[in-house]
């Protein structure tokens, strides 16, 4: 069996026919073909790119890694799963919580290199019995809160680091992101959060040359002096070099508060693989373990030597429904465009100038959608929020990874924000649904409307289909 390195050319080689598609083992010409690869890299930069920025890693690594990420998830489904791995925003929350405790970037890489282990044998779990493993152990309303709680634990972060350093920028920026996302249409909306980031940025640096330096906090607790924008570290970079590499560090409380991410990112490769499979008329159900362990051996990699975790992109699922073009040869594009930043350090060094200000305003929205994204799967979900069997457990553990609630185990050792709440609506759910009453266990499916087709191809499990 093939690597899926091998296209036939689509028609001329131009332009889709009207109606049809590209398919993943087609290809256009190779500059149109290269075109389409620097398309994804611009979709995904908006979010790939402030995710590393926020975690406090280096972005240079982080373009250079997603590159082998995505050159790995293409090799392992064999071409057939056209997709860019990027930096998930899921990991940012837990990044800021591992810091807040006196976490490194080693500690932070370490945390999530453990969370690749796991997402990687989960995918070979998926491969060997089914999807249905970890849609019986996390259903909806487990999945969309514990997402629920790792985006809205992120609002302080926002509120005390990003959004004082400059109020203004940051509401402007928030406002014009919010425009883009909404009113924009076809590619350009896929890069909203793009398109903010270079209004933020064009905006700071006019107001630095209007009215000076800025008195606020600078990312640290005193207000002082200082430029919004300051590209000090810009001149100095060098045009070719290597990114910084470390190692990963390993301390138990940062690896239970990562851990739970690992549920974002299955619901998110389920999604993705479901998508991809509809839009191009190729049922992908067979490829969602593949998909999974690719997704997890690529960010152990990415990790071990002091990168960010990968996973699948949504703004590339745009991409390619806007241009009707699934090729995996514009993702080997992608990835070989992903290398060459990653080995520009004066292009990191724009990246991580980013203004505090701007970020505030592209947090709040980011943020905020992650969050919602968990509303949107208990939707999709069909859950029943009045079923107090869903309720409870979802009311406890979100409260409590929000608030940041915390229970001493130890003198030493502690539970607490993302890892404990957690923690509670999964075993919570799962232990009120042994002692709940027949009546409560009737609820809809126990997968999401993304992946309600796995392993029954009659779709037996609709909305009617009650089961214990």
């Amino acid at each position: 069996m093939g690597f899926g390195v091998r296209w036939t050319l689509h028609g001329d080689g131009r332009t889709p026919a009207p109606g049809a598609v590209v398919r993943p083992e087609e290809r256009l010409t190779w500059p149109r073909t290269a075109g389409l690869g620097a398309q994804h890299v611009v979709a995904m930069f908006g979010a790939s790119f402030v995710a590393p920025v926020l975690m406090g890693l280096d972005p240079n690594l982080a373009i250079m890694m997603s590159g082998v990420a995505t050159i790995i998830f293409l090799l392992a489904t064999r071409g057939r799963v056209p997709s860019y791995l990027g930096c998930s925003l899921s990991f940012v929350g837990v990044a800021a919580a591992i810091r807040a405790g006196g976490g490194d970037s080693a500690v932070v890489t370490g945390a999530v290199f453990v969370v690749g282990v796991a997402l990687f044998l989960a995918g070979l779990a998926v491969q060997r019995f089914g999807a249905r493993i970890i849609h019986a152990a996390m259903p909806p309303v487990v999945t969309g809160a514990v997402v629920m709680l790792i985006g809205f634990n992120l609002a302080p972060v926002t509120a005390s680091t990003y959004w004082p350093q400059d109020q203004w920028t940051a509401l402007l920026t928030m406002l014009v992101t919010g425009l883009a996302v909404v009113c924009l249409r076809g590619f350009w909306s896929r890069i909203a959060i793009f398109l903010g980031l270079v209004f933020g940025y064009a905006l700071s640096w006019i107001l630095d040359l209007v009215f000076g330096k800025i008195h606020s906090t600078a990312g640290g607790p005193d207000k002082v002096d200082h430029w919004r924008l300051d590209l000090s570290g810009v001149a100095k970079a060098d045009w070719i070099g290597l990114p910084s590499f470390h190692a990963p560090a390993f301390e138990w409380s940062a690896i239970l508060i990562a851990l739970p991410v690992v549920i974002a990112l299955i619901a998110e490769n389920a999604g993705h693989i479901k998508a991809v499979g509809e839009m191009t008329g190729d049922p992908l159900d067979d490829k969602l373990g593949t998909a999974i362990a690719a997704d997890g051996a690529a960010s152990m990699l990415s990790t071990a030597v002091g990168g960010p975790p990968n996973t699948t992109y949504s703004e590339n699922i745009g991409v390619m429904a806007a241009t009707r073009v699934y090729s995996t040869a514009a993702y080997w594009a992608a990835a070989g465009f992903a290398l060459l930043f990653g080995l520009c350090p004066k292009f990191g060094a724009v990246v991580a100038a980013i203004p505090g200000g701007v970020l505030g305003g592209i947090t709040v929205i980011l943020y905020g959608m992650i969050g919602l994204l968990g509303a949107q799967i208990w939707i999709s979900g069909g859950v029943d929020l009045r079923n107090p069997l869903n309720l409870v457990p979802a009311a406890a553990g979100i409260i409590i990874g929000i608030g940041g609630v915390t229970l001493n185990i130890t003198d030493s050792f502690e539970l607490g924000g993302i890892a404990l709440g957690t923690i509670v609506v999964i075993t919570g759910y799962h232990t009120l649904r042994y002692f709940a009453p027949a009546h409560m266990k009737g609820q809809g499916p126990l997968l999401d409307s993304g992946t309600s087709d796995y392993d029954d191809p009659e779709g037996g499990d609709g909305p009617g289909d009650k089961r214990d």
